[in-house]
């Protein structure tokens, strides 16, 4: 997967993804072309391996200028999908890099895993 923003030629909608896990740090999930429009019901964290720190268990989603632009806090401790849940404009003017962060407290986790996706429509 390369950083370039994708756009393919048939009416379909497009996604980006990563892989974060309790120890990744933030991961730069990809970048998307300008003029288009994020598919908010879609786009969020699937938890598949549930985060265990001691206290805390979130996942933030934003860009690469504001780290919880689109999702704040999302609940990383259950293995289900969260979808974004900022009320933001869904259209970026911009290509735009996506990040995700997983932040901790407590006991340090020692489990976790999430697959972040970014759908949208050029």
């Amino acid at each position: 997967m390369g950083s370039q923003a994708r756009v393919y030629h048939t009416q379909q909608i497009h996604y980006i993804e990563k892989t974060l896990t309790f120890d990744s740090g933030v991961v730069t999930i990809g970048t998307i072309p300008a003029g288009a429009h994020i598919v908010k019901p879609i786009s969020g964290a699937a938890v598949n391996v549930a985060f265990n720190a001691g206290t805390t268990n979130v996942i933030d989603i934003g860009t690469t200028a504001n780290d919880d632009l689109f999702a704040t806090d999302l609940a990383g401790g259950t293995i289900a999908f969260v979808p974004f849940d900022e009320a933001v404009t869904q259209l970026v003017a911009a290509e735009t890099t996506f990040t995700a962060t997983y932040a901790q407290t407590g006991t340090a986790a020692t489990a976790g895993s999430a697959r972040i996706m970014i759908c949208y429509i050029p």
